[in-house]
């Protein structure tokens, strides 16, 4: 099957055309960091929604998630004659938010304690047809994969979040929550475990046979 250059494949082989930065997008960031306030409040306005899934995804709830996304449109503003364009905005925008959202969570969480080993052992599952994420029928399992996930502990949710929802590699999900590429896919393969035992607790094959 020919792609085209600006295609990709994600990992179920379905081909995805990549998002191109508009040219409306580039001009209102060229006038944001030349200090144009509207331009910056219109991109802002542009990216909330998706800026918001994403912090309540990784914090489980509409309180918190506002405070992350407050914070990622502060350090958006604040960096933002730093973004040379190299990645999509919204991309840049989704590693601050996943970054915010840590850092959110671990002051939240600090003097509590969560039996969470990251020593990069265990069994590593990175087949991308044995996650939950890939194989749960959107229709009719979409509702409990959501309450699943704001189940799992907010370390593993980001992980999994990251992974299966919004595709990023390993290595940036690893550079974004401060920890190991090893501890990043330990982290994954645990959330994933709790996933399916959540959607499938009799065993998948049980489940499917009833």
């Amino acid at each position: 099957m020919a792609t085209h250059p600006s295609d990709d494949v994600t990992r179920t082989g379905e081909v995805r055309s990549k998002p191109v930065e508009s040219e409306q997008v580039q001009k209102l960031v060229e006038e944001a960091k030349e200090g144009d306030h509207r331009a910056f409040e219109t991109l802002v306005r542009q990216t909330y929604a998706d800026t918001y899934t994403l912090a309540y995804r990784l914090v489980g709830n509409e309180e918190d998630a506002r405070d992350v996304v407050q914070e990622t449109y502060l350090r958006a503003h604040n960096g933002l004659k730093r973004f040379r364009g190299d990645a999509q905005l919204s991309t840049w925008l989704h590693r601050i938010t996943a970054n915010c959202a840590s850092s959110y969570l671990g002051r939240k969480i600090r003097h509590r304690h969560e039996p969470l080993i990251d020593d990069g052992g265990g069994i590593i599952d990175d087949h991308p047809f044995g996650d939950p994420v890939h194989r749960a029928d959107l229709g009719v399992l979409r509702s409990q994969l959501s309450e699943a996930l704001m189940q799992l502990p907010p370390k593993l949710r980001a992980v999994v979040v990251l992974r299966d929802i919004y595709d990023l590699p390993h290595e940036s999900i690893a550079e974004q929550l401060d920890i190991t590429e090893s501890a990043a896919k330990v982290r994954l393969h645990r959330a994933r475990k709790r996933l399916r035992e959540r959607l499938y607790p009799l065993g998948e094959e049980e489940a499917h046979a009833v």
